[in-house]
């Protein structure tokens, strides 16, 4: 499977923020939105990523003044990123070798969707499911032996 078959399970739909918003508006958007990141954009690029991870390190790093932080003071600069036809495994791997729950999909400069530790959880399930059938379907068709056709 690839990421770009991830991508139309999941959605693409996409929340990025300004490396120069407060962290307090990150947390309300991650909040209001319900997703564990965000993509940090600024002129058109991707500069970073901002995760509960980061949002965490911010609360301890900040104290009582972490929500006036700003998201570039917390986000996780240079985020690796997978490409739209890269293998689930590869991206697995990835994912599990550099810590990184969350990963921006990027078709060059174009971000096309971020694929969570989640979103490979439920596509690996997705295709289980889908090969279980197909057997069963199969064992269920099996065509009949020469002899058990002429008793019937």
């Amino acid at each position: 499977m690839l990421v770009s078959e991830i991508l139309a399970i999941k959605g693409k739909v996409l929340y990025t923020i300004s490396p120069v918003k407060s962290m307090g508006e990150a947390v309300a958007i991650m909040t209001e939105q319900d997703v564990g990141s965000l993509v940090v954009f600024s002129q058109g690029q991707m500069t970073g990523m901002l995760t509960f991870r980061e949002v965490l390190r911010a609360v301890h790093k900040g104290g009582s003044a972490w929500a006036e932080m700003t998201v570039e003071e917390a986000m996780l600069s240079g985020p690796l990123s997978a490409s739209p036809n890269m293998e689930m495994d590869e991206l697995r791997r990835q994912m599990v070798d550099h810590h990184q729950r969350y990963l921006p999909v990027m078709d060059g400069h174009t971000l096309l969707g971020v694929v969570s530790f989640h979103d490979v959880a439920k596509a690996v399930l997705e295709e289980q499911s889908f090969e279980n059938r197909m057997l069963k379907n199969y064992i269920r068709n099996w065509p009949l032996e020469a002899g058990e056709a002429e008793e019937q």
